[in-house]
């Protein structure tokens, strides 16, 4: 029974682990917003796809709203400009994953009252499912849940492949992050609007908000707020990471598995975020761009943690010096402490793509003492990995470079970096830095 008390029969998945939350820094601060930098730098490159074209040159004043990047393709989206300013600069800028990339540096007028100046509203209801489309792409829609893939691409299934159910992730199973959490409870309407975009755009019989049990007042909030006369449903499923992953959440919610290789369209669903699914709601009808995201701001090394809308574009070094960053800082970490990226400069700008900085303390990393023992083959990485792979056996065969075996034989590509195996590791191997490197270098085979 005592079993029973903790973890509720509410649906779930196989496998996964139970990090400690440290969610009660942030779960219950309002979204609030922080002042605009001096400066902002737009990486053109904050997305799957191609990366967007400029379509402006240094010295060109731009009103906050207006696009200042195109699309290169179908799977690629626009910028637009965060703030009113003058284009200061075209050039190479730092990025999170290391290598520099190309951005837009905009000027902030610091006396301009920050109005969004440029749109077009929009009477949804006559719009096409092809124009409801080319709406989303031009809006610069990505998934803010972290992939940042573009959402338009997600609302057209490959040909044969049917949407029956739109699952909305509001589980948020990284630790420390909760702006999925305030989004649900301050933003539901347009949340709701959004839903109801994607249900007419794909054409699915149903949608199901999925939100881990550790947000119930979330999930009471939205039960209460949904109209009745739309397909909508809000369920509580196990708090357990990586609950929130995509393949997790479906067989959670719908009990199908999405096949090896395959995509949610293969079992009939599709996946959004709902911060991708507000900011729908919000920006389609005003016919704006995507130009802020909610941020949560949290950890040992933060004075003053919250959950913030923030400028695309802030750098980093900004946004901490906005609540206050602690002398004894050691990381700064953007998204989760579990799939998130460790930076080497605060110089780094916010992305669609960061749902969070998180920042320990230099005690908190004990880096020095976490040395790597050999395998002991105790099968805790096996218990632990969502997908069911062997993260043992791919551990040495990464050490000895079998890269190709890890893909070819042990399917290597399935692997979604989600950290469980190396969180669980009694002898600290860095198996999810391994299989990091190990497709990195099979892609450059290639």
């Amino acid at each position: 029974m005592a079993l029973f008390s903790i973890f509720p029969r509410r649906k779930t998945f196989d496998h996964g682990i139970y990090p400690v939350e440290h969610k009660e820094l942030t779960a219950d601060k309002p979204i609030r917003r922080l002042p605009f930098a001096p400066e902002l730098v737009i990486p053109l490159e904050q997305h799957k796809g191609k990366p967007a074209i400029p379509t402006v040159r240094v010295g060109q004043e731009v009103v906050r709203g207006e696009p200042i990047a195109e699309a290169d393709g179908h799977v690629s989206v626009p910028m637009h400009a965060p703030a009113t300013g003058v284009i200061s600069d075209i050039a190479l800028a730092p990025t999170a994953a290391g290598p520099k990339a190309l951005a837009i540096y905009l000027k902030v007028y610091q006396a301009a009252s920050q109005r969004v100046l440029f749109g077009l509203e929009r009477d949804l209801a006559t719009l096409s499912r092809e124009a409801l489309v080319a709406a989303v792409q031009q809006a610069g829609l990505v998934g803010l849940g972290g992939a940042a893939f573009p959402s338009h691409v997600k609302l057209m299934p490959p040909a044969g492949r049917t949407i029956e159910t739109v699952l909305v992730n509001g589980c948020e199973c990284e630790p420390y992050l909760t702006c999925d959490h305030r989004i649900m409870l301050e933003q539901t309407e347009s949340l709701v609007r959004g839903i109801e975009l994607v249900l007419r755009a794909t054409g699915a019989e149903r949608a199901i908000i999925g939100v881990e049990d550790n947000k119930l007042d979330a999930v009471e909030h939205l039960r209460r707020q949904l109209p009745a006369h739309l397909p909508i449903t809000a369920e509580a499923v196990r708090t357990k990471y990586p609950q929130g992953a995509e393949r997790m959440l479906i067989t959670s919610l719908t009990g199908r598995e999405v096949p090896i290789g395959g995509l949610p369209a293969d079992v009939g669903v599709a996946v959004y975020n709902v911060g991708t699914l507000a900011q729908m709601g919000e920006l389609l009808p005003k016919g704006q761009g995507l130009i802020e995201r909610v941020v949560t701001v949290s950890g040992p090394g933060v004075e003053r943690p919250g959950n913030f809308m923030v400028p695309v574009g802030t750098p980093v070094r900004f946004l901490l010096e906005q609540v206050g960053l602690k002398d004894s800082y050691g990381e700064v970490i953007l998204g989760g402490p579990m799939m998130g990226m460790a930076v080497a400069s605060l110089d780094v700008a916010v992305t669609k793509a960061v749902s969070g900085v998180v920042v320990l303390e230099r005690e908190d990393l004990d880096l020095a003492e976490r040395k790597v023992y050999p395998c002991i083959k105790c099968g805790a990485c096996v218990e632990a990995c969502p997908i069911s792979l062997n993260p043992s056996v791919l551990g040495e065969l990464a050490q000895v470079r079998e890269y190709a075996a890890m893909a070819e034989h042990y399917h290597l590509d399935q692997c979604f970096e989600c950290g469980c195996c190396a969180y669980v590791c009694p002898s600290n191997i860095p198996l999810t830095q391994y299989f990091r490197i190990a497709k990195a270098i099979n892609r450059e085979d290639k």
